[in-house]
C-alpha cells in the first residue's frame, strides 16, 4: 500500500508543469528595455583581412576598433577604444590592444594593482630582521631567546 501511495505521489510530481524562469526573465527584460538607435555604423573590410569598425549609438556609446592579420600564424591583432557614460555620470573611456600578449585594456576607471615593489610596512621589515637574526643565531648554535631554549638531542639535528 505504501508503495502505491509513493508511486502515485511521484507520478503527480513528475506530471506537474515546470515554470520556465528563462522566458519570464527575458520577457521582463524586454518589457523594461528601450530601443536605442544606431547613429553611425561604419565597417570596412579589406581583402587582406584588415578591417575598421566605428559604431555610435543614440545613448552615447561609441566603439572604434581596427584589426590586421599581423599576429602569429596570421592571427588578427586588434586595437581600439570604446566609451560610454556610467549611470553616475562618470565618462568611461577604455582603449585596448589585443595581440599575442592577450587583451590589454587601459582606462582610468579600471582597478590598478599596487606598484611593485610596493612599500613594505616597518613592522614587516622588523619581523624580517628578527627572523634573520634568529636564523644566524641558530646557525652559530647560539640559542639565547626563550623560544629557542629547547635544543633537540644531537641525533635529531641536521649535520
Amino acid at each position: 500500500m505504501k508503495f502505491v501511495i509513493l508511486a502515485t505521489l511521484a507520478a503527480v510530481a513528475l506530471a506537474a508543469p515546470k515554470p520556465d524562469y528563462t522566458k519570464a526573465a527575458a520577457r521582463s527584460a524586454l518589457d523594461s528595455s528601450e530601443e536605442i538607435g544606431i547613429l553611425r555604423q561604419d565597417l570596412v573590410m579589406e581583402d587582406d583581412g584588415r578591417y575598421n569598425l566605428d559604431v555610435e549609438t543614440a545613448n552615447g556609446i561609441f566603439v572604434s576598433q581596427s584589426g590586421t592579420p599581423e599576429g602569429p600564424d596570421n592571427s588578427v591583432v586588434k586595437s581600439g577604444s570604446f566609451s560610454w557614460t556610467a549611470p553616475d555620470g562618470t565618462p568611461v573611456v577604455v582603449t585596448f590592444v589585443a595581440d599575442e600578449n592577450g587583451y590589454q585594456p587601459q582606462s582610468d576607471v579600471l582597478p590598478v594593482a599596487p606598484e611593485f615593489p610596493h612599500p613594505i610596512p616597518q613592522f614587516v621589515l622588523e619581523q624580517i630582521e628578527k627572523a634573520r637574526q634568529e636564523d644566524a643565531a641558530r646557525a652559530r648554535g647560539d640559542f639565547s631567546s626563550e623560544e629557542d631554549s629547547y635544543r633537540p638531542p644531537a641525533s635529531y639535528r641536521a649535520p
